[in-house]
């Protein structure tokens, strides 16, 4: 889904709209997929999935599909949520914090300290393996 939604995202530019076959082209060149690997099939269902989740919308007596503002800026934030927030925490939640702290310890470095720690403590409670315990 996460390919589907870059996809979708690099076709909202399109004027008049973006087919399936485009839509599908597109996830491959993103991906380096085959078609044999996301078919013409598995790109129209993934968008009557986001058609349900009103993120893409269809052009009325076409068969293009569109991408209303609003949606873009929902699959732009969650796609930056995922790739520049969630990822780096629980990359961070994996490997132990070590050194000393930097020079300059701004807003951002401490909110996300808080959060590596929370996440640490999370992950603790619900019996997930982290750091050293994942090598062994």
């Amino acid at each position: 889904m996460r390919n589907a939604l870059a996809g979708v995202l690099a076709l909202s530019v399109v004027p008049g709209g973006f087919t399936v076959a485009q839509f599908a082209s597109k996830v491959h060149a993103m991906t380096g997929q085959t078609e044999a690997d996301y078919s013409l099939r598995q790109a129209s269902y993934d968008l009557r999935k986001l058609r349900g989740k009103h993120l893409v919308a269809k052009i009325r007596r076409s068969r293009c599909y569109e991408v209303p503002e609003l949606a873009a800026r929902t699959i732009a934030g969650l796609t930056v949520l995922r790739e520049q927030v969630i990822a780096p925490i629980l990359a961070g939640v994996r490997v132990p914090y070590l050194g000393q702290r930097p020079a300059t310890w701004t807003q951002v470095d401490q909110d996300y300290e808080v959060l590596r720690r929370g996440m640490k403590t999370l992950f603790r409670h619900l019996g997930v393996a982290t750091g050293a315990a994942m090598a062994a």
